[in-house]
This record gives C-alpha cells, structure tokens and sequence, in this order.
C-alpha cells in the first residue's frame, strides 16, 4: 500500500469513509497534542542540509526520535544546529555518511539547495531509508521522475515539504469545491509576488572570492556545472540562479497550487506558455524574468471541464477579480479559482484563509462539515505515524512528484518564451519541441549520479 496516492477521488468524497468520520469527530485540542513514541518506536534520522530551513526541519522531527548525523557543507552556517544536538555525528558529504552509517539510519530529511535534491533523495531511498525531502521535490522532470519510481520500488515512506499539505484550511477548500460552492472550476489565477530576478548581477559571476573556509565549495555545486564561488549565490539567493534553484515558480507552486491540484485532481497539463517580458531566455538564461505569466491548460477529467490555470510571480500581477469588494486588498501570494456559479479567494499554505467573494456569498455559504481526516500534529508528524504505521504520507512523491512538474515545466516554457508547448505527461516528452526535450534531463557534473 506504500507505493499508492494519497489523492482521494471525488467519488471516495462523495460517499466518505469510515475512517474518515471518525477522524474528524475527535476534537482539536486532541488532535494538535503532540506525539509521545516508546523507546522502541524511536527512528534514527539523519538529516542533509542542516542550516536555515534545514535546522528548522531537523528540529520539527528531533521530538520523540533520535537525531544520529547532520550533514551539511559549511560548517559554521550549520552551527546552531550543531549546538542543538551535540550527539550527533557531523558529516560534510552525504556520501561519506551513508558508507560509515548506512546501517544506523531510518530516514532522512534532505533541506538542500534545489539542484542537490534529487542526489541526496535517491542516496537515502536506494538504501533503503524514508525520505523527507524539502520543495521543490528535485530540479528536473528526469529526476523527479526517477524518484518517485525508485521510492515505490523500494517502499520507502516519503513526504515533499509543502507543509501547507497538511493544514485544515485545504481541506476545507476541497471539501467546498466537491460540494459545488461555486460550480465547475474552469480559471485559476495562481500568483506569488517574489521576485528572483538577478540580471543585474550578471557581470559578478565572474568575480574572484576567497572561499570561506568552513565552506566545501565543490560539495556545494555538487551535481551543477563548475563556477567560481561567489557570495551572491549563497546562503539563501542561489534560489535566483538557475543551476542552483528554480525560481519563484519552483519555490512556490508547491504551496500555492497545491489546494486546486488537490481538488481537481489537475495531474498533467496538456500545454504550457511563457509569456515574461524584457527577458532574453539565451542571454540571461542564468536566472529567471522580472515576472512571469505562466498558462498551463488541463484538459478534462471525469466530470471535471478543462481548466485554465495562470501563474503569476513578480512585476507579473493577475487582474484583480471583480467579485473583490472595493477597499478589499488582494494577497500577494494566492489564488482566485473562478468557477460558474461563483469565486473563490484562498491564501498560500494550504490555502491560508479561504473565502467566497464577495463577503456576502460567503455569508450566504451552508458550508459542508468536514469530510476529510484532519492531520494531527502537522506535516512532520504525518511522515513520522506514516513511517511507524506503513502506510503512505499526505504529500508522499507520488502525489509531490507531479505537482513539482508543474514547475519544472514552467521553468522549461521560460527557456522556450513564447512558445506554446504540447505536453505528453504519460510518456513525459513534449510532442512540438524537441529543443524542449532537451531540458527534461540535465547532465550532471562528472563524479555526480542519481
């Protein structure tokens, strides 16, 4: 049952299940406690990328287990979370750890730069061990793909870090699209105002900069091409450069797309388009557009019409809805989700607060009770019961997987600006573009493998 997808179907919606009823009876306050484990039922966890989120990851899994190994390039960076768990063995090279540990570990969490995802993921779950591995799930359709196979194959329990998965507030808003709230879905404006542009910092690339020392440099690129250290990559902004990150759209589709994907059950989308201005995708192919407007068109599902779902991140800004009472300010990080019969407005996270606009259909609103099982503890503690209770996580990769695609194809369509590509999500190929095609596998630095 490991390898199967949380996703639940419109028809499980409709007529529920036991389980599920039960789940939501038990009250909140019970449901937020946290988890006491036996001795007994204490796993070993090992954790790749230890500094900045990735402490924060260590620590939101440290309760109740035994944090046994951090692994993490630049030792100074990672030193708080090295003071906070003074027990556990240091490594710089995850490869280094699995052949003195291998034996020790019971899972891992991996809280690296984008491009070394997939690496460190597929080291884990070849051995055998449960993965929690940060958003976006890896940095190319190749490589996500060759994920979500190896952890069916090996059965190992796995979760993307898109937390908001795991919040009430998207169950709510899937509960509200199955029960007709505002009809058949058939627009979304998806939208994130970061900004991840770096072409002005084109001319330092080049720059000579003393390596820190505590820093492996050559552990840090990993997998990506070879380039001078540089201090504007690191910590935090390599997310700007494409070798490195993915973007706005890589670092947050995971949350904001995550509630309608859910609902309606979007899978693959039959064509993308890139429509960013002022960007010469040869020329600053380094690192992504001021803004992007993104369209990627479903067809239809079962009983579910096409939809048409539209990205937009930075300068790039979705038109304000008409439904939104005047003096109402829009989020800047979001979504509209236009149906037939009506609209909704929901936040990032998991949909942050969901709302009818405007007000006064949400007033009008009978809204359902809850259907789906409420997470209890969180994001973290879902992976860990689904680890102890063999059974799959909320956000395991078979339902992360392709809702990284999104954004990795998203990230393709900016290489190929204006463009529409045809996209065969069964055979994973574009059908109009072989160019396309030639970014779903990126080689990797010699010495580097999945």
């Amino acid at each position: 049952m490991r390898g199967n997808t949380s996703r639940i179907s419109r028809r499980q919606f409709v007529h529920g299940t036991a389980a599920a009823v039960v789940c939501t009876l038990v009250p909140r306050h019970v449901l937020a406690q946290s988890v006491t484990n036996a001795p007994s039922d204490k796993l070993n966890i090992a954790s790749i990328g230890v500094s900045g989120m990735g402490g924060g990851d260590v620590r939101s899994v440290a309760e109740g287990n035994n944090i046994i190994a951090l692994c993490d390039v630049d030792y100074k960076h990672a030193s708080g979370t090295f003071k906070d768990f003074p027990k556990a063995r240091k490594f710089k090279d995850f490869r280094v750890m699995f052949d003195a540990i291998e034996k020790d570990i019971d899972a891992v969490t991996v809280s690296t730069p984008d491009h070394v995802h997939a690496v460190a993921a597929m080291a884990a779950i070849k051995r055998g061990k449960h993965v929690y591995c940060q958003k976006p799930l890896a940095h190319s359709i190749y490589e996500i793909r060759q994920l979500m196979k190896a952890a069916n194959e090996q059965k190992v329990i796995t979760q993307l870090g898109n937390q908001g998965h795991s919040y009430d507030s998207i169950r709510v808003f899937c509960e509200w699209i199955w029960d007709g709230a505002i009809g058949p879905v058939k627009e979304i404006h998806a939208f994130c105002e970061t900004n991840h542009c770096r072409i002005k910092q084109f001319g330092q690339r080049d720059e000579k900069h003393r390596i820190p020392e505590t820093l492996d440099w050559n552990l840090w690129v990993g997998p990506a091409p070879m380039r001078p250290y540089n201090p504007m990559y690191l910590p935090g902004s390599w997310r700007s450069w494409m070798p490195f990150g993915s973007g706005t759209i890589g670092d947050w589709v995971c949350h904001v797309v995550d509630p309608v994907f859910w609902a309606l059950d979007l899978g693959a989308p039959a064509t993308i388009l890139n429509e960013a201005k002022d960007y010469d995708p040869r020329e600053h192919a380094d690192t992504f557009p001021n803004g992007s407007k993104v369209t990627f068109e479903f067809a239809g599902k079962g009983d579910r019409p096409a939809v048409k779902m539209i990205w937009f991140d930075g300068t790039e800004k979705p038109p304000r809805p008409q439904e939104l009472e005047e003096g109402r300010k829009m989020p800047g990080i979001g979504a509209v989700v236009y149906g037939e019969k009506g609209v909704i407005l929901y936040g990032s996270h998991g949909a942050g607060e969901v709302r009818i606009i405007p007000e006064a259909r949400m007033k009008e609103y009978k809204r359902p009770g809850p259907k789906l099982p409420r997470v209890p503890g969180g994001h973290y503690q879902d992976w860990l019961r689904a680890i102890r209770e063999n059974r799959p996580a909320g956000s395991n990769f078979n339902y992360g997987g392709p809702l990284t695609e999104l954004a990795q194809l998203g990230i393709i369509a900016t290489k190929m600006l204006g463009q529409k590509l045809q996209w065969d999500g069964v055979s994973g190929r574009f059908t109009n573009s072989e160019e396309a095609n030639q970014y779903l596998n990126p080689p990797y630095r010699q010495g580097w493998s999945l």
